[in-house]
């Protein structure tokens, strides 16, 4: 069993910078692929990025490559999502899950069923 914490959201004006992070409970933090979705209000979830369990690979959604960076750090079981040029439509509650795989297929990561513990999520609000 893996707990997910997130935290780091708040409100920021556009063209702000935000920096989440997710602490994960457990031992076995460093053998689990993680990602970032978030929802917005009447929308889907939707995949923000996904990173393997070593941090040597990652994943972007289209919408915000360029902008946002997953990282993490597997001694502080921790995974972190640096969100630069912030926009409006970024707004959002973002979750942070993790895989019990280490190394997902690459095409996988953008799934939702391809995680298999969830956090509570933080919001997320972009000003225009």
């Amino acid at each position: 069993q893996v707990q997910l914490v997130e935290s780091g959201g708040g409100l920021v004006q556009a063209g702000g910078s935000l920096r989440l992070s997710c602490a994960a409970s457990g031992r076995t933090f460093s053998s689990h692929a993680m990602g970032w979705f978030r929802q917005a209000p009447g929308k889907e979830r939707e995949f923000v990025a996904g990173i393997n369990w070593s941090g040597g690979s990652t994943y972007y959604a289209d919408s915000v490559k360029g902008r946002f960076t997953i990282s993490r750090d597997n001694a502080k079981n921790t995974v972190y999502l640096q969100m630069n040029s912030l926009k409006p439509e970024d707004t959002a509650v973002y979750y942070c899950p993790a895989s019990l795989l280490g190394s997902p297929l690459g095409d996988t990561y953008y799934s939702s069923w391809r995680y298999d513990y969830w956090g509570q999520g933080t919001q997320v609000s972009v000003s225009s």
